[in-house]
């Protein structure tokens, strides 16, 4: 019996399970494996909601916002009486007949017809009794040794642009020259001893104007002075 050898005796508990690794991975597999059966049975498990079941509202979902739309006109059955609109029926309007009837102007105020009577025309403005249109004043601006410069200024009295015209008549002498002040020029016609002078653009109602001129071995004092036909004043 002693020559006999004893077989070597397998480890237990948490040894055995150290030596043996291969008892961990089919520990493992049986574990995945039921766990897949449970999942499988739970999903086949739920069915569907019955027919007639309520079913849960559904979340409602963010859109853009959008205008409302111009309301469109829906068409009232034949059965129903027709709509009736303000101002297009007398019954329902609440106006007269009269009102109903009649047409009046949008503005609320009653339009004007010429009738065809007389126009009345105005007759050009002319100056008060007595008192000349143009009135003119002559006087000596400057004098000097052979000759000196006179002027003639003018008011147009009246209420109307007028032209004018001025004559001047003097003892001998000879006319140099003659201008108006700031205005365009006129015309000017010598006769001898005498000059007349047009002008050459009208003045406006209450303006002045002055014609000057110079005149050399004269008197500066003239024997006659108009502004259109009247006889100036200053001398």
């Amino acid at each position: 019996m002693s020559g006999m050898r004893r077989a070597p005796r397998l480890p237990h508990g948490p040894a055995a399970i150290v030596s043996s690794p291969w008892i961990v991975v089919g520990a493992g597999v049986v574990v995945m494996v039921v766990l897949l059966f449970v999942a499988l049975g739970a999903y086949r498990g739920r069915s569907p909601a019955p027919d007639g079941a309520p079913v849960p509202p559904a979340l409602p979902l963010p859109s853009a916002v959008v205008a409302p739309s111009a309301p469109t006109s829906v068409s009232a059955p034949a059965s129903s009486p027709a709509p009736v609109l303000p101002g297009l029926s007398g019954r329902a309007s609440g106006l007269p007949p009269s009102a109903v009837a009649g047409s009046r102007s949008p503005s609320g105020s009653p339009s004007v017809v010429p009738t065809g009577g007389p126009t009345v025309t105005r007759s050009p403005s002319r100056a008060p009794q007595g008192r000349p249109a143009m009135s003119g004043r002559y006087r000596v601006v400057q004098s000097f040794d052979g000759g000196f410069i006179g002027e003639v200024s003018m008011v147009n009295t009246s209420a109307e642009s007028r032209g004018w015209t001025v004559a001047l008549e003097f003892s001998g002498g000879r006319l140099v020259t003659t201008w108006v002040e700031g205005v365009p020029q006129g015309t000017v016609r010598h006769a001898g001893s005498s000059f007349t002078y047009v002008s050459g653009v009208d003045v406006r109602p209450g303006g002045s104007v002055s014609l000057r001129f110079h005149l050399e071995r004269t008197s500066s004092t003239p024997r006659a002075c108009t502004v259109d036909g009247l006889r100036c004043s200053g001398f």
